[in-house]
């Protein structure tokens, strides 16, 4: 039998924030992602109106953290506006910010599908409004609507592939430069 996963930290965060309701309402918004971000390259409007309705969209007020490094979490959230600080703890246990991201981009994929506690934490560096996507919810798409999670799939490992190359190459100059 499967061990549940305790994901009650990262809810309480989430639950912490505010809660707009389904993705449905902010369908508009997220299709005028396409074109704009990577993630939606191949999405039509039909696409995204499907998405949207597995979705579930909060506003962060800046500072407010989104996902907290260590917590174990079961969804992933796609920035619909706003900008967000990812954060990693170094080695002396310091918050060191690695990047910045914006509308169309999304976070904590490797969480929704892995079940490993989350990479970094994530904190909204002004208003942003985000959609979250739950491992339940991915899996009610890939049975409802197979060639929509497909082309999400497809887009997560495509996606996930190309950040373990970067790093990988970048690795390697660190390597090389010692």
């Amino acid at each position: 039998m499967a061990e549940k996963m305790d994901t009650s930290a990262d809810r309480k965060v989430l639950e912490s924030l505010e809660n707009l309701g389904a993705g449905t309402a902010f369908a508009d918004q997220i299709f005028s992602l396409v074109g704009h971000s990577q993630f939606f390259a191949e999405f039509n409007r039909q696409d995204v109106d499907r998405l949207a309705g597995y979705m579930r969209i909060y506003h962060a007020q800046p500072e407010q953290t989104i996902i907290r490094e260590g917590d174990v979490g079961d969804y992933m959230l796609l920035v619909i506006r706003g900008e967000v600080d990812i954060y990693k703890r170094n080695l002396m246990g310091e918050q060191q910010l690695m990047t910045s991201v914006t509308p169309g981009m999304t976070l904590g994929e490797m969480s929704m599908i892995d079940g490993e506690p989350r990479f970094a934490t994530c904190i909204a560096l002004k208003e942003t409004t985000f959609g979250t996507l739950t491992r339940d919810d991915m899996v009610k798409i890939i049975v409802e609507s197979p060639s929509l999670g497909a082309k999400i799939l497809i887009k997560l490992v495509t996606m996930l592939s190309q950040r373990l190359r970067h790093t990988s190459a970048t690795l390697l100059q660190y390597m090389g430069s010692r």
